[in-house]
């Protein structure tokens, strides 16, 4: 199994999953041109994808997905409630999902976790093949036990670190915008990121990935910082996604 992202923040996310001849997109934030100019990047094209999973409606995560569906004629794995946003309904062709379900594209197992977040019925995934797993962890404003549990035990991770709190509170952002990010629906602060790592484990990781961070309301130093609280020293395990270039082929 492998792994790596076109793009990672409030801009635009889109990360792939590859195990033999099955290639997954998850989540489509950019547009389809940008989409395509990314993946050559990575060696990929897309025509190459067998499936994409949406994880959510926000448009930093589905704002291409419906056109490169119908493009390249992939199906789209998402909830009823993703599909019932109206935002995604001129796909290809879609799948509805259930969170609690796991499913399989072609030799990954997939399963999905619900997750608390301010859209329709958001979910996250867990990807597994051969007794190795990756786990795909952004867009949730609190821990659950629900998320702690599902998360347990994986080989790699990527997991949201948005924002540093006090940036956050000292920025420009409308007290609503602010109230929104920060509040239990919201994303996942360093602290709490690096508190949830604490409660899953990291010592069994081969790679975490710091991702979606916020460029107006993060930084690297504090991410770090906070994650080394829990970590201690970060060494070549942990790897830091960005908006412009994600983070490159990891393999599990």
């Amino acid at each position: 199994m492998r792994f790596a992202s076109i793009g990672s923040g409030s801009k635009g996310n889109a990360t792939l999953v590859s195990v033999a001849d099955t290639l997954l997109l998850v989540d489509c934030g950019f547009s389809v041109r940008e989409t395509e100019r990314r993946l050559a990047r990575l060696g990929v094209s897309a025509g190459d994808i067998d499936a994409i999973l949406v994880t959510h409606e926000h448009s930093d995560h589905s704002a291409g997905v419906a056109r490169l569906s119908r493009r390249h004629r992939i199906p789209v794995y998402l909830t009823h409630g993703t599909l019932g946003s109206g935002r995604l309904e001129d796909c290809f062709e879609t799948r509805c999902i259930h969170s609690e379900a796991a499913f399989r594209v072609g030799v990954i197992d997939v399963q999905p976790v619900a997750v608390p977040h301010d859209a329709r019925e958001p979910c996250q995934y867990r990807f597994s093949h051969a007794g190795r797993s990756l786990g795909v962890l952004t867009d949730l404003g609190s821990i659950t036990p629900h998320v702690v549990r599902h998360y347990r035990g994986c080989d790699g991770l990527v997991l949201e670190f948005n924002h540093d709190l006090e940036l956050l509170q000292a920025g420009s952002y409308p007290p609503s915008l602010k109230r929104r990010v920060a509040g239990d629906w919201g994303h996942l602060n360093n602290r709490q990121a690096a508190a949830l790592l604490g409660e899953i484990g990291h010592a069994a990781l081969r790679y975490l990935v710091v991702a979606h961070i916020s460029e107006n309301n993060n930084c690297r130093d504090r991410a770090a910082a906070a994650l080394a609280e829990v970590y201690g020293e970060l060494d070549e395990r942990v790897v830091w996604a960005d908006q412009q270039g994600g983070f490159g082929w990891l393999e599990l």
